[in-house]
């Protein structure tokens, strides 16, 4: 099912109903979903690749909290920050300013920046590591079968 973005974001807390709660795609709906949004946004970074690297690691301890806490919401909700932290990234590492495109509408030519890459690298293999992670799968494959 796709995200729902008519969902009443203001007034609900998805921790307290999480039946309300759709994955999406990608990172939909990862600016919206509290209270998740203001426990993981304050550590997501990315500017070198210290900083993304402390908060890839932080990141990955809140989806292992949430785990250990069986919120399912919280989990997904880390991965989209972590899977966000790389895609920001690459779009730093490859257009100066993070602008893809001219204000003509067509695509600037790429100019990579090696620190951003490296950022985006820390963040792909957390990513990669959540978005494998067999109990995440199950829940994630739990929560869709039980409310869409």
């Amino acid at each position: 099912m796709a995200f729902d973005y008519n969902a009443d974001f203001e007034n609900t807390d998805f921790r307290e109903e999480p039946h309300k709660y759709r994955v999406g795609r990608g990172e939909q709906g990862v600016l919206m979903v509290e209270p998740y949004k203001s426990e993981l946004l304050p550590h997501w970074r990315f500017k070198t690749p210290d900083i993304a690297r402390e908060s890839a690691d932080t990141l990955y301890q809140m989806f292992e909290s949430y785990k250990e806490k069986d919120d399912f919401v919280g989990m997904d909700m880390a991965r989209k920050f972590i899977q966000m932290g790389y895609t920001r990234s690459r779009r730093y590492a490859n257009y100066k300013g993070g602008k893809k495109y001219n204000k003509d509408g067509s695509i600037k030519e790429r100019q990579i920046n090696e620190e951003k890459a490296e950022s985006a690298r820390i963040f792909e293999e957390t990513w990669i590591q959540v978005r494998e992670d067999k109990e995440y799968l199950e829940k994630k494959k739990e929560h869709q079968r039980r409310y869409g």
